[in-house]
């Protein structure tokens, strides 16, 4: 039964998107089986979770379902670990809470316009590839999740949209050529694609007659990629457009959920994969020093972390609209994710690297919720007001104050206010930085140098940002939006996208933002159990032995 609950997230997604593509004449219909289905996702994750990990604190388990009982690393193997199960618990937090959104925004056409398959797919994309026990299936998963983005990148099918969307496909396409020229070249040099039996051959690659130069080099292409699905400098350019083009609940899942694929596959592959082999004393580059691949990896990590954090929050300050304003925002978040994880790979202890991992996985759990939610904040301004552009706005938080108070608290997370969930994630971060400065660890001091200069950058684009949207007088458009909006618009009501205006739309658009801003709350205030997940998932990430061991023991893989 618990192998069979490996599957159970994949199963639900897949068949959702089905049913919604084989119901889509009736519209109430397909919107009720999306968001059941959407339920059922969060319920097979829960379930699952409670397997691996619960109760928090125990040691947790980790899980493989071999697809028709062909063992690994002969057979297609799905692995359930703290670490996938915890990256699983964020996707289905912010999907269902996207996807509630999404059955009131999106116009009745949209709804039509196979919007609910494509999401559906998407999830079915992310849950495989944070499940999946072999890099060339990790490949067709990122394709699964990418390709159905693309269409929902699109889906508005304006100049803006299709220019926005060219630019995602092409760049992303190129990214999965790559990708399965790296795989290709690995599995040349290796002999393996599955991930715990790469691991194995890494240990020892004498005895495998594995080259581990090569595998360097092929690791270091398919960071480049990865770097570009995560949205990392110098691979963000993508971001702005796509962002702004999707409708808001497709960028709460692409900032809050999509870009963490990614950085799992960082952790993934680079921490437990990776991070197995040695490297000859003989090779070395200036200024890099150690015989871990991770030695390599952490200061050009590191590189793109900085660059990231420095160049999103400088794009942000100087946004004129809310949604270009957080997908910047997002860049340089996402920095703060990858600054600990390039600490971790050089730190000088295994405690350290520890504490770098828990605080990469804790931040990307809070910029997922905070951010999804902020992107939630910002279609419903729309549906409100019409606009989200800076010039137009003014004095929201006087007509609509649990919007404005959804947003502060959005915002607020990420800036790092207590007893916000952001402000623990932020903590992690400047704490493991200080740490390593402590130890001497090369450029630790400056890793806190940029983390303090990110957060500086923070607080200056979000105060921005809730001066000119949510405070001060109101402006024109603001003052001309009918009270009766909030709570009922008439059944012969026009929409600004010309589709028909559904009775409470907007009020369930409200509650579904307060709903996520208490989530953010409510991990801040019950932090400790967070915590206690994310050390989990940093230690499944690290253990490569029982990793390799409950993947494909020595007897088969040999």
């Amino acid at each position: 039964m618990s192998q069979t609950l490996v599957i159970a997230p994949l199963l639900v997604a897949l068949f959702t998107a089905i049913l919604t593509l084989l119901t889509r004449s009736n519209d109430l219909l397909t919107r009720t089986v999306s968001w059941l289905g959407g339920l059922a996702y969060v319920a097979a994750v829960a379930a699952l979770f409670d397997r691996i990990v619960l109760p928090l604190g125990s040691e947790s388990a980790t899980v493989a379902y071999q697809v028709s009982n062909w063992r690994a690393p002969f057979g297609i193997v799905l692995v359930a670990d703290a670490l996938s199960v915890f990256m699983l618990g964020l996707a289905a937090a912010v999907s269902l809470a996207a996807l509630s959104f999404a059955v009131l925004y999106v116009d009745s056409y949209g709804q039509r316009l196979t919007f609910h398959p494509l999401y559906h797919f998407m999830m079915l994309g992310v849950t495989g590839s944070f499940l999946t026990g072999d890099l060339f299936n990790l490949f067709v998963w990122f394709e699964v999740m990418l390709m159905s983005s693309y269409i929902l990148v699109l889906f508005y099918g304006g100049p803006k949209h299709t220019r926005a969307a060219l630019n995602y496909v092409v760049l992303n396409l190129i990214g999965s050529a790559v990708m399965l020229v790296a795989i290709g070249g690995l599995y040349s040099t290796t002999g393996t694609l599955n991930m715990a039996d790469l691991a194995r051959r890494l240990l020892d690659p004498g005895a495998y007659g594995v080259d581990v130069v090569p595998v360097l080099g092929l690791a270091g292409v398919l960071f480049a990629v990865f770097a570009l699905k995560a949205g990392i400098f110098p691979f963000q350019f993508w971001v702005p457009a796509a962002y702004e083009a999707a409708p808001a609940p497709v960028t709460a899942v692409l900032s809050g959920v999509v870009k963490k694929v990614g950085v799992y596959a960082i952790v993934r592959l680079y921490f437990t994969v990776f991070a197995a082999a040695t490297l000859p004393t003989s090779l070395s580059l200036p200024g890099l020093s150690g015989t871990s691949p991770l030695a390599f990896f952490g200061p050009v990590l590191f590189l793109m972390a900085t660059a990231s954090i420095v160049v999103g929050g400088v794009g942000a300050v100087g946004r004129e609209n809310l949604d270009t304003l957080l997908a910047h925002s997002s860049i340089s978040q996402v920095g703060f994710i990858a600054l600990p994880l390039a600490v971790a790979a050089t730190a000088p202890t295994e405690s350290l690297r520890l504490l770098g991992v828990v605080a990469a996985l804790v931040y990307a759990f809070n910029h997922g919720l905070a951010k999804g939610l902020l992107f939630l904040v910002s279609g419903t301004v729309f549906s409100a007001f019409g606009s989200i552009e800076f010039d137009d706005l003014g004095g929201v938080a006087s007509r609509a104050p649990l919007l404005a108070a959804s947003f502060l608290v959005g915002a607020l997370a990420l800036v790092g206010v207590p007893p916000l969930s952001g402000f623990f994630g932020k903590l992690l971060v400047f704490d493991v930085t200080a740490r390593a400065t402590a130890t001497g660890a090369a450029g630790a001091a400056a890793a806190l140098a940029v983390a303090l200069v990110g957060a500086v950058l923070t607080i200056a684009y979000y105060t921005r940002a809730w001066n000119v949207v949510f405070w001060g007088e109101r402006s024109g458009v603001v003052e001309r939006a009918l009270p009766d909006r909030w709570t009922v618009a008439g059944d012969g009501g026009v929409a600004t996208d010309g589709g028909p205006v559904r009775r409470l739309s907007l009020t369930g658009e409200m509650v579904v933002v307060v709903a996520l801003a208490v989530a953010v709350v409510g991990f801040g205030v019950g932090f400790e159990g967070l915590y206690v997940a994310a050390e989990s998932a940093a230690r499944a990430a690290l253990d490569t032995g029982t990793y390799v061991n409950a993947v494909a023991p020595a007897e088969v893989s040999g």
